[in-house]
């Protein structure tokens, strides 16, 4: 199970950097809920983590995975990875940590995500 997650895990980093957005919902189970950031009003099943990922959809952007934070225990698992987006002239770069639960199937049943603005930086391109 633990490399069926690593795997979910390496996907799924890929992609929010690069992917469409029905393929990042299609890692979710159909009831799943993600929780972005921490504190934050949860997304619950596929049509609202849709709408939630579509935001980025447009944008360029690019994410690289830091494999040495991946922590898996069980069906849960905890990882760090960088998103940089870039939107007009600015360059905005964000490295969450994301703590998922995964059913039997690999399917990603929750996922949260810490980080706050105060982490998000941005720079001039």
């Amino acid at each position: 199970m633990a490399q069926q997650i690593r795997d979910v895990i390496e996907q799924y980093v890929k992609l929010v950097g690069s992917g469409p957005t029905e393929e990042i919902v299609n890692l979710y189970t159909p009831d799943a809920v993600v929780e972005d950031p921490m504190g934050t009003e949860p997304k619950r099943g596929h049509e609202a983590i849709r709408e939630f990922y579509a935001v980025i959809a447009n944008l360029d952007r690019e994410t690289e995975l830091r494999p040495e934070t991946i922590r898996i225990t069980g069906n849960h698992a905890a990882f760090m990875f960088t998103l940089v987006t870039k939107f007009g002239e600015q360059r905005f770069t964000l490295s969450p940590i994301d703590v998922m639960e995964f059913d039997d199937e690999g399917r990603i049943v929750s996922m949260r995500a810490y980080w706050s603005q105060d982490d998000m930086r941005s720079e001039a391109v």
